[in-house]
């Protein structure tokens, strides 16, 4: 892949149901030529399919952010166990670095929120956390 199927690739993600006329104005190229290139894309597997992303999808948790958790010793398993029980959390992933575990969480409101995180920092070996709120989501899946 060169430059110009990067930048095609970055417009098809911010609309993936843009017109070649359109990319080809954006990236400065003709629309046979946008054509070709999302063919022969398409064609090596590099781009594997295309997606809608909804208001339900986004909406489904109108708070949603990530933790990042540093956890004492050895308790990297029993916490991850605890942590895949709670339903408020969509995705748990172990990391290398200075945290141990990253959440991905999901909730209503900001008072739910705020109580799963009390609740994850309450498990014991839990030594540190960082959170960040998702304000808006660019691009999903």
């Amino acid at each position: 892949m060169d430059e110009t199927d990067h930048r095609l690739i970055a417009a098809l993600r911010h609309d993936a149901r843009a017109a070649l006329s359109d990319l080809a104005l954006a990236l400065n190229l003709s629309r046979t030529t946008v054509r070709a290139r999302i063919a022969r894309l398409r064609d090596r597997g590099e781009i594997v399919g295309f997606t809608v992303v909804t208001r339900s999808d986004v909406m489904r948790d109108p708070v949603r952010g990530m933790m990042m958790i540093g956890i004492e010793g050895r308790g990297a398993d029993r916490i991850t166990r605890q942590l895949n029980l709670m339903p408020e959390l969509r995705a748990v992933h172990s990391t290398n670095g200075r945290w141990d575990v990253i959440v991905e969480i999901g909730t209503k409101t900001l008072e739910d929120f705020d109580e799963v995180l009390a609740r994850i920092r309450r498990l014991d070996g839990v030594v540190a956390s960082e959170t960040s709120l998702f304000l808006k989501t660019r691009k999903s899946g």
